[in-house]
Formats: structure tokens, sequence, C-alpha cells
């Protein structure tokens, strides 16, 4: 059956990305090559080097040399070929956490670490790899090669229940709930600071202008999709704040970029700065006791924990929850206990 609907927030089937870079005025002087290294997603340091000896890497108008050391405020302008990316997915016999299965679709609860869908450098040990080898057939929408039965995608380092179509009838069916905004989404994250009330945050998100592999928030809707969550107050653990987030659309890292956006990073979020100590006393231990809550959980602390929606087939609401991961419950424990004041006095507070 022909669909026109596609996957929500699909990234750019262009050819080339086109990349505009100001530099800070903080900037110390660098190598071109190792400048765009750390700014451009996925890109090696070989791929960067061809683009300046072809001449598509401009700094204020002009072509350079890979020694070229940028400059504060200097304006650099990088055209670059996608890497190809190979759309056939190979089968793995690797275990998944099924809580629902019927003939038309299965619900999974994702262990943090897993990477859902086969991409750059991440060819294999996905989930994805993981379905195919358990079922045969799965459907694909328009501009999906290589992500079969996937409705929705949540990143490597989060948690908790993904949606999987088994054929192609229902993922058209839960494709128009996603893109409607039908589907019921809720997600618990530990943030950073003490958020005093419920809200919603949104805007338009997009790749940062600063870092490419983190989003950004915008009032430009040249520069991004619009994004909406709200958030709900769970608890209050002194440093750190428990909320309970649902999604009315589904951008790449909407959760992260729009909590960082207010001040609130989640907690050891190393891509938006979250695996810092952003609140907090100046006592050693209590320093000893962030980073030992950061070794136990070494990801962004964000599970998705509901997921609701309309079956193709049954027509009927369904609805699943998935328990907190070991991880996260630990690392929550570890804060009630030093907001109930048992921790502090041990820590000299």
């Amino acid at each position: 059956m022909a669909t026109d609907i596609e996957l929500p927030d699909q990234e750019d089937q262009d050819l080339y990305e086109h990349l505009r870079i100001i530099v800070d005025k903080g900037q110390s002087l660098l190598r071109i090559d190792k400048f765009l290294m750390h700014r451009i997603e996925n890109a090696s340091r070989n791929r960067i080097q061809n683009a300046i000896e072809q001449g598509n890497v401009l700094v204020n108008n002009k072509t350079v040399k890979a020694s070229y050391k940028v400059k504060p405020l200097d304006i650099i302008s990088v055209v670059l070929p996608h890497p190809p990316r190979d759309t056939e997915v190979y089968p793995e016999n690797i275990p998944i956490n099924i809580l629902y299965e019927d003939d038309d679709v299965l619900v999974v609860n994702k262990e943090p670490g897993m990477v859902v869908h086969p991409g750059y450098n991440n060819y294999t040990g996905t989930l994805v790899n993981a379905l195919v080898f358990h079922f045969q057939q799965l459907p694909t929408l328009p501009g999906n090669d290589g992500r079969p039965g996937l409705v929705h995608r949540i990143d490597k380092d989060t948690s908790g229940l993904l949606l999987i179509s088994k054929n192609e009838r229902s993922m058209t069916y839960l494709a128009r709930q996603f893109f409607e905004h039908t589907i019921t989404r809720k997600y618990i994250a530990l943030v950073w600071g003490v958020i005093e009330a419920d809200g919603t945050v949104s805007g338009y998100i997009g790749r940062s202008m600063g870092d490419r592999r983190v989003m950004a928030i915008y009032d430009d809707p040249e520069k991004g999709k619009w994004s909406v969550t709200h958030y709900k107050v769970l608890e209050r653990l002194n440093y750190v704040t428990l909320i309970e987030c649902q999604l009315e659309t589904g951008r790449t890292h909407q959760i992260r970029a729009h909590m960082k956006s207010i001040g609130h990073p989640l907690f050891s979020d190393a891509a938006y700065g979250g695996d810092k100590i952003l609140k907090g006393t100046v006592f050693s231990k209590y320093r000893q006791f962030v980073e030992n809550c950061f070794d136990i959980m070494p990801r962004q602390a964000l599970h998705a924990q509901t997921l609701g929606f309309m079956h193709p087939s049954l027509k009927k609401y369904m609805y699943f929850e998935a328990p907190m991961p070991a991880d996260f419950e630990a690392v929550l424990e570890k804060w009630r206990r030093y907001a109930n004041s048992d921790l502090r006095y041990e820590i000299g507070e």
C-alpha cells in the first residue's frame, strides 16, 4: 500500500551538507582541520583535509590550506559530501526485551547504550539488526531505507519504550498518529537545578551553529522545526529535579535540547553540559558524591517510560509502561538519600 507519510523528523537527504561557522571571540589559534574535526558531526580529519584540498572550505570567502590557523570571528564556509550510507541491514542474534507483540506491532524496552538503527560508524549491533534477525519481513517508509519497522526513534543512551511496526499497513497507520501528534509519549528525566513549577518549552529546533553534534533552539523557523515539550515536576532533590516530560512533537534530542535551553540540562548528559557539577556546594565530599553518580550512570538521565497509541487492527487504545532501568534507579536513590539529609550530614553540610 502506497503512502505519502514519512517518518517524523527525517534527517536531510541531500547529498551535501553546507555549513557556516562563525568562530567565537575567545577562540585560540588552532589549525583549521583540527578545529573543524571538533565542530562537524561525523567528520574525520582525512575527510576535512580532502575538502580543504578541493577548495570546499572557505575562510572569509577565501580558500585556505589545512595548516591555516583559525582566528576569532573568522567566518568559515564548508561544503562536504555526506558519507555514503549502507542501507542493507544485516541480521544479528541480539537479545531484545519485548514487552508486547502481535501480528501488527511490537513494543520493545530498549536498554541504554543500544543504537536504534544502523548509521555512520554503527552498522552492526543495533536494535534494527536484532529486529531483522527475529522477524523476516519488516516494512519501510519513503526515505527510511535501512530502518525497517521503525516509526520513531530514541537516542542511543536513552532507555525505554519503542514502537515497532511489523507490516506496511500498520506502519502507515502508526506513522499518521506520530505525524498528527496523537501518540502519547512520556519520559522521566533528572535535570540539574530546582524547577519551581510545571511548564512548557517550545521553539524551532535545529543543528547548533557552533557544534553540529547537538541541537539548539531558535526563534527563526528557517533554522529548525517546531518543537514542544511539556514538563511536570515529580520530585525536588536539593540540586536536581526529577521531572516527567510529555512530547507534543518528536524531534532529534528534543528533551535534551529543550531542558538545556531553559538552564536545566539533563544530569550526566555530556553532549549538553550535564556531566559537570552545575549546582551544589564546594565540599570535596559533595563533589565525590556527584562523580560517583556519574560513574553509576555515565549517560543522560532520560527514560522513555510510557507509550500510548491506537492499535492499527484492534482499533483500541494501547498503553505501556517500562520500569526505570537499574542505573537510573540507583542514582535517583542516592539523590533521595542526599536530599533526606543523611548523606548531607555525612559529607559535612
